[in-house]
């Protein structure tokens, strides 16, 4: 096929990779503007225009696409199909409607749920024990398009959001190569979503960070796994606040909501439930992120301290 693609993070790459290696024929590639990066404020490429300059493909970053620039490009491509994977930008009906097959997206998700910015992170969050991805044809709603490949996956319990992301920008990958294979032999037959069990996965922000340990242990858990590797789960431990990056579910118990009781190699919590985590690895503010072992080496915390106060 002759494809335009539009995509912009680390998790579009495999799908632009699958796509050459399978030999379809990637005309161009939309992808945002670079953008200023670190301390140093770098101006840095995304990486699925690092992938298309690699490849020596035509790499296009319009700011906007309300305006009849980016469509005159796409119709001078003449494509069969344009694939979108995490672009970033609300596309304009005239450019779902530019090509033969229209635009067809890749959705970390089992639509409808999850619809919206972040479904990985958020069915971590949720404990959600499955999820997948959708291969959906794009409409003017936001990821209502109807279905044409689902592909399911378990979510392990102490699977963090990083993780689930990198599976599933694979899984995304080989969905969309098989799905463009039956598309073109006619043995698609769309889906529509179904108006039950609609959900939408908000933007993540930092006010998603402070650990409320009266939640369940289980709750705590997930939200560390969720929250990796931005903006993360944080306490406050003697005054500052510290990001928890790593915890399991203990089989210890206790009374006390946010209470030590255990700093012996491990720093185990109470939570709200009287069920307990493990904290294995955390970030005090200023420093690098370390073990509970090299932290409890140059931190005297004594068993009853109570975190988040």
């Amino acid at each position: 096929m002759n494809i335009v693609f539009m995509g912009t993070p680390d998790f579009a790459v495999p799908c632009l990779e699958k796509l050459i290696e399978n030999h379809h024929n990637v005309l161009a590639v939309f992808s945002q503007p670079d953008k200023p990066v670190g301390r140093k404020q770098i101006l840095t490429p995304p990486p699925v225009k690092e992938c298309a300059v690699k490849n020596s493909i035509p790499v296009y970053q319009p700011s906007s696409l309300k305006n009849s620039d980016a469509l005159d490009i796409i119709n001078g491509y003449k494509p069969d199909i344009i694939l979108v994977v995490a672009y970033g930008k609300i596309l304009p009906s005239s450019i779902l409607k530019a090509a033969k097959y229209g635009c067809v997206n890749v959705h970390a998700s089992l639509l409808p749920k999850y619809r919206g910015a972040a479904p990985i992170q958020w069915s971590i969050l949720n404990g959600d024990e499955e999820t997948g991805v959708t291969v959906m044809q794009m409409d003017e709603g936001l990821d209502t398009g109807d279905m044409l490949l689902v592909k399911k996956t378990a979510i392990d319990i102490n699977e963090t959001s990083e993780e689930l992301f990198d599976r599933l920008s694979v899984i995304g990958a080989d969905a969309l190569i098989e799905c463009l294979d039956k598309l073109e032999k006619g043995e698609i037959i769309p889906v529509k979503q179904s108006d039950e069990g609609t959900s939408y996965a908000q933007k993540i922000t930092k006010v998603l960070s402070p650990i409320d340990w009266n939640n369940s242990a289980i709750e705590v858990h997930n939200q560390v796994r969720g929250l990796q590797t931005w903006p993360c789960a944080s306490t406050v431990i003697h005054g500052k606040t510290v990001k928890i990056h790593k915890t399991v579910l203990s089989d210890k118990t206790g009374n006390i909501a946010g209470e030590i009781i255990d700093n012996n190699k491990v720093m185990t919590v109470c939570c709200g439930d009287g069920k307990c985590v493990d904290i294995l690895e955390l970030q005090p503010d200023g420093k690098k992120r370390m073990d509970i072992k090299s932290f409890l080496a140059g931190n005297k915390l004594e068993i009853s301290a109570v975190l988040g106060e």
